[in-house]
């Protein structure tokens, strides 16, 4: 395949991934057909198949893109900083970023996508162990280096971290007129667990 026809591949297939998103997240992803997204996409419903098995397919598919650039962006956020306490910050603090600027897309990744039977019973979600490898990351620097408690476990510390954000993400997205912001909900979230593991005592880091 020459590089304009898999360039053209490539496009044609996130015109889908694109087209996907806005109609999951407008009617549900039990409530869209196929044929919705192919006139969302302007492509022939036959189209979606060459290059996805099934609506669930095309569902993981979204998750794996998203992941993976959240992933990405995730790691350029932290890359400049050394204090592992703010670069818990500043990743709560992208994290609830990432969810306003995306609002479509985080409510297909929020909410539609626990509702395959695919994705929650036989998907491997390979993107999300790596994305919360990065909390883990942190908190093992943070350990080595003696600014968090040396009996604090990573695995369960990253586990709660993400699903404090996870949680109030969703309640953001299902509840319009939140009384809360996302960004005063990142920095609350990074500033109770900053203190309840760090090894100083009660002082966090001035920029938490």
């Amino acid at each position: 395949m020459s590089l304009a026809a898999q360039q053209r591949k490539h496009s044609k297939r996130q015109q889908i991934i694109d087209a996907a998103v806005e109609v999951f997240a407008r009617s549900g992803f039990h409530g869209s057909r196929v044929a919705d997204v192919a006139r969302e996409a302007e492509v022939a419903d036959g189209t979606i198949y060459n290059y996805f098995k099934s609506k669930d397919d095309l569902l993981i598919s979204i998750f794996e893109q998203k992941m993976g650039d959240m992933i990405q962006q995730a790691e350029e956020v932290i890359a400049p900083v050394s204090d592992p306490l703010e670069k818990l910050r500043r990743l709560a603090c992208f994290h609830m970023d990432n969810v306003e600027r995306h609002i479509n897309v985080a409510k297909v990744l929020q909410v539609e996508l626990r509702l395959s039977n695919t994705f929650m019973k036989e998907y491997e979600p390979v993107r999300l162990r790596q994305y919360m490898d990065i909390i883990g990351r942190v908190l093992e620097e943070g350990i080595a280096s003696g600014v968090i408690r040396s009996d604090v476990s990573s695995v369960i510390v990253r586990r709660a971290f993400f699903g404090a954000l996870d949680e109030i993400a969703m309640q953001w997205i299902l509840t319009p007129g939140a009384r809360y912001g996302l960004r005063e909900s990142a920095e609350q979230i990074a500033r109770v667990f900053v203190r309840g593991i760090q090894a100083t005592g009660p002082r966090v880091s001035p920029s938490v």
